[in-house]
């Protein structure tokens, strides 16, 4: 919590502000009991009515006072949590930009939702009552016992044995339920998980009858965080009626020794009033803290929580190296090898190295047991079109996500123009790989807009041209408003391969030096598929492509075919070569192509 609190440093002022106001009010309501006191013992003991109307005006000023330091110090506790509020967020948001796959796999998206939105709620809400009432109950409670003791000093000893009881009742709660609020909000992840998993697969629960036991389950999730906040509720619960009680006792104590000592003398009725005034000033202010005190300990261990996040140091480093001075680098090299010099990197047939290059290649994700890839080795020369197919679960999304840098390898290296790939800056890397993934997703906004996602300030003359190429531009023309035409959240309002189509112009548009296609078009037909690809092979810039693709037909015209099987190479070639010699493909093509029609083509 306390990293925090580094966001309230442009809001120095406003932090100092907020309290000092605060304090300020509450200096002129300690003022009112001996006000009160004087118009007992004075006015109306010796029946002074104008004297009387004189303090009545003065009870009224410092009211009025008291009311503008609070609303001027309710501003600035305001500005300054808002503040707080947003710069949290914008840090919480911006870190959690920065994790790389392996993270966001590890920590889940439902918990970092709730940290984005509840968590810094609660935060913001306590750092503003922590600005308003954290210095000033106890500057109350304090300076009525000070008061008191200016009064009569045997009657304000009541007070000295009541606030140590009291701070007991009130810090021993907090200690307990601070634990429990943090397990409340973990809870609070647990169902808002439940809640995403119904919304996002609504379709699935229907389509198999099961929503019975989604919502028993829910019950059932819902149910342990009403408990746990029923249970730390009950605990926070009994700091009002415990120093209710203790308040009070005291007051009774109070008036008991008050009205012996007004009996001998020692003491005026002006004096016990105002000493019954502090009292309940005392108990009010105690309310308040206790309150304080609750939203606090919620809003710690909320804090603790966007902590633990932010403390997280995504385990990729960013490189230094910009592509464009490593492909200037190869050029150079390039044009040296074809002047007769020998070149370390140039590859044993004198070739030029290739863009994309894997040596010996190993990932693991992070809690995994064993290794998802192991033994990757091939390279990728610029124009070409590698195919990668596999079984389910061999690896194929695995091995072209390092290419943009998603995972890192555990052992071997990937490198891009013959540098490691660890060397590269980070987003100067991405910027020059089109990467369209699995699940094709869309957002909000127009079919342009969502283009536009590839690169930002596309003219609509490129975009047309990504949409011809992806075969989209067709259905796009016939949609009403063309690419004005807004799409729903998650693309709802389209069909399976005109979303897909639509992903894949989004990477087409930044005209890549790397195209990854993993499984997006699944959902085209085999005509589309074949024009798709087609139309990416006659790009102008000639971008290296890999496809990966469960469809031996999507893939069996390029220049390299990868075949996966559990994580590891169980061949690599063209397609005859393969179909020649790698059981492991010659299985997955007979399964899509009788041999009899595979022997007439």
């Amino acid at each position: 919590m306390r990293s925090l609190l580094i966001h309230l440093k442009n809001y120095k002022k406003e932090s100092v502000c907020a309290p000092l106001f605060k304090m300020l009010e509450a200096l002129f309501e300690l003022f009112v009991p001996l006000v009160m006191a004087a118009v007992i013992d004075v006015g109306i003991a010796q029946k002074d009515r104008p004297y009387i109307i004189k303090m009545c005006f003065v009870l009224v000023a410092l009211g009025l006072i008291g009311l503008v330091c609070s609303i001027t110090a309710q501003y600035f506790a305001a500005k300054a949590a808002s503040g707080f509020g947003t710069g949290v967020r914008h840090a919480l948001f911006e870190h959690i930009q920065r994790f790389t796959f392996s993270e966001m796999d590890t920590i889940g998206s439902s918990t970092l939702i709730t940290r984005m939105t509840s968590d810094i709620n609660q935060v913001q809400s306590g750092v503003n009552l922590v600005l308003r009432l954290f210095l000033r109950s106890p500057f109350i409670v304090f300076g009525a016992m000070i008061m008191a003791f200016t009064v009569d000093v045997k009657a304000a000893m009541i007070f000295v044995v009541t606030i140590p009881i009291l701070s007991v009742i009130v810090f021993g709660i907090m200690l307990i339920t601070m634990p429990l609020y943090k397990k409340v909000q973990a809870d609070l992840d647990n169902v808002l998980l439940m809640t995403r998993e119904n919304l996002t697969g609504v379709r699935i629960i229907r389509a198999f009858n099961k929503e019975e036991n989604e919502r028993k389950r829910f019950e059932e999730g819902n149910q342990i965080l009403t408990d746990a906040q029923k249970f730390v509720g009950r605990i926070s619960g009994l700091m009002n009626p415990l120093t209710y009680a203790v308040v009070n006792g005291a007051t009774i104590v109070l008036i008991y020794a008050g009205a012996i000592r007004v009996n001998v003398g020692d003491l005026s009725q002006g004096e016990v009033v105002a000493l019954l005034n502090y009292m309940s000033q005392i108990l009010v202010e105690l309310v308040k803290l206790a309150n304080l005190i609750i939203t606090v300990t919620k809003a710690i261990a909320c804090g603790n929580r966007i902590g633990a996040v932010l403390q997280i140091r995504p385990d990729m480093e960013s490189g230094s190296l910009k592509w464009a001075d490593a492909e200037k680098e190869e050029r150079e090299k390039s044009d040296a090898r074809r002047d007769g010099e020998k070149d370390g990197s140039a590859m044993s047939d004198g070739s030029p190295a290739p863009v994309v290059e894997f040596d010996q290649v190993s990932l693991r994700y992070k809690g995994a047991a064993a290794d998802s890839l192991s033994g990757i080795s091939f390279r990728a020369k610029r124009g070409q079109t590698i195919g990668i197919i596999g079984g389910t679960g061999s690896g194929k999304s695995s091995l072209v996500n390092m290419i943009p840098r998603f995972y890192d390898a555990a052992s071997g290296t990937v490198k891009i123009f013959g540098r490691d790939i660890r060397e590269y800056e980070t987003d100067d890397l991405r910027a020059h790989v089109g990467m369209v993934l699995q699940k094709a997703v869309l957002f909000k906004g127009t079919i342009a807009e969502n283009i536009r996602w590839g690169k930002e300030d596309a003219s609509d003359e490129e975009i047309r041209e990504a949409l011809e190429i992806s075969q989209a531009k067709e259905f796009v023309e016939s949609k009403e408003g063309g690419m004005d035409f807004l799409i729903e959240q998650g693309g709802r309002n389209l069909s399976g391969g005109q979303k897909q189509r639509l992903t894949i112009a989004r990477a087409l548009v930044r005209k890549p030096e790397i195209l990854i296609l993993d499984d997006s078009a699944s959902a085209l037909d085999f005509a589309t598929d074949a024009k798709l690809r087609a139309a990416i092979r006659g790009m102008k810039e000639n971008p290296t492509v890999f496809i990966v693709s469960q469809r031996a037909s999507s893939i069996q015209y390029a220049d390299q075919i990868i075949v996966l099987d559990d994580g590891r190479m169980a061949g690599i070639g063209t397609h005859e070569e393969l179909l020649e010699r790698c059981p492991a493909y010659q299985e997955i093509y007979y399964s899509q192509f009788p041999k009899e029609a595979a022997s007439n083509e």
